[in-house]
């Protein structure tokens, strides 16, 4: 038996849940593992997530430019390898009236938590077995916008402060496509030149979304991370899940995650239905928004999301030997060659039309 065995051995003896049948789930693109409890007639969810070093600080004389990305660094690679920030973000979603797992256990300094189990009914999997698409997906949005009429918290307990999703984090974020996808596509490294044009363009496009309110983010909120709970009423029937990278930033963010989910098609249609509903919704609470200025924003954000994706995606073939994510980048191509067509983004589209063509964007290896 492992160190890693014995620790969550011993933090199920010690939490009541020793005698219970721990059967594992299969895991995704995270480091995160989970396993179902079943003791008795109780159920529950073992999440294990072995903890990184704590965030940096930044030295006394550091430039605005290297707080920032020292800051990014630290949201990187800490917010999701951290269980204290996933409890104080599920209170936090729980005092809003949504469906976030009740916690029941936790041993956040060795990485385990033992938390409500929400049940199996995946939106992905209600979908997928002949699930009413807009009702559920309506829901959804009721959920956004209920996190969306407040501000977002400027931090989730005394100790875990909401790292701000900001410019710095988000063009570090396209730096992922000209690390890990443009070498594949094209069989080089990017120049410094197209490198740094395509750096200064995403300054320049997220510069003309500056000064939008800031909200909660999920980050990851799409129909795999979704559990359909219709026997709760209202927002409650929506759980979430995998909220632990949750940040400061658009209210655009999550809706995009929502309507242009790389792992499944949605429709431009039921994208727009969505999207008038948000909008409707939010007027509704006290909170109208103005309608152009928002698509703009949703834009900017859908193409950022994406060129992350793909990005990601090359990155777990590459690096991680996980090459079922290449199936999954035609829908995200599409998705971003569907973004970059809003006015905002010409200059983006005119570079990547030039530096990756079309017919270099779906990878086939051999």
């Amino acid at each position: 038996m492992s160190d890693r065995q014995l620790a969550m051995t011993d933090f199920l003896k010690r939490s009541g849940w020793g005698d219970a049948t721990v059967a594992p789930l299969p895991g995704d693109a995270s480091t995160r593992r989970y396993a179902r409890l079943t003791m008795g007639g109780r159920k529950a969810m073992l999440m294990d997530q072995p903890q990184g070093a704590e965030a940096p600080t930044a030295p006394a004389d550091a430039s605005e430019e290297e707080r920032r990305a020292l800051g990014y660094n630290a949201l990187a690679r800490l917010a999701g390898a951290d269980c204290a920030r996933f409890d104080a973000a599920a209170a936090w979603l729980r005092g809003q009236g949504l469906a976030a797992p009740d916690i029941f256990a936790a041993d956040h300094a060795r990485g385990f938590v033992i938390l409500e189990d929400l049940g199996d009914d995946l939106f992905a999997d209600v979908l997928t077995g002949g699930g009413n698409e807009e009702e559920l997906y309506k829901v959804a949005v009721e959920v956004l916008a209920r996190i969306h009429v407040h501000d977002a918290p400027t931090s989730l307990s005394p100790d875990k402060p909401l790292f701000a999703y900001d410019q710095a984090a988000h063009v570090a974020e396209t730096d992922l496509l000209i690390e890990w996808f443009l070498p594949l596509a094209l069989g080089r490294a990017a120049t410094d030149d197209e490198i740094e044009e395509h750096r200064k363009l995403w300054r320049a496009v997220l510069a003309g979304i500056g000064g939008r309110r800031m909200v909660f983010v999920h980050r990851d909120y799409h129909a795999q991370n979704l559990l359909w709970l219709p026997e709760r009423n209202g927002v409650a029937r929506v759980g979430l899940i995998d909220f632990q990278d949750a940040v400061a930033g658009s209210a655009a963010y999550d809706l995009i995650s929502l309507i242009e989910d790389a792992r499944r098609t949605v429709s431009p249609e039921l994208a727009e239905t969505a999207t008038m509903h948000y909008l409707a919704v939010m007027a509704a609470q006290g909170k109208p928004l103005d309608e152009d200025a928002f698509r703009h924003e949703m834009a900017v954000m859908a193409a950022q999301r994406n060129a992350k994706i793909v990005g990601i995606f090359a990155r777990l073939y590459k690096r991680d030997g996980k090459a079922r994510y290449l199936a999954l980048l035609p829908r995200v191509w599409n998705y971003l060659e569907r973004d970059l067509a809003h006015p905002a983004l010409a200059d983006l589209r005119a570079w990547y039309d030039r530096v990756i063509p079309q017919d270099k964007r779906a990878l086939e290896i051999s």
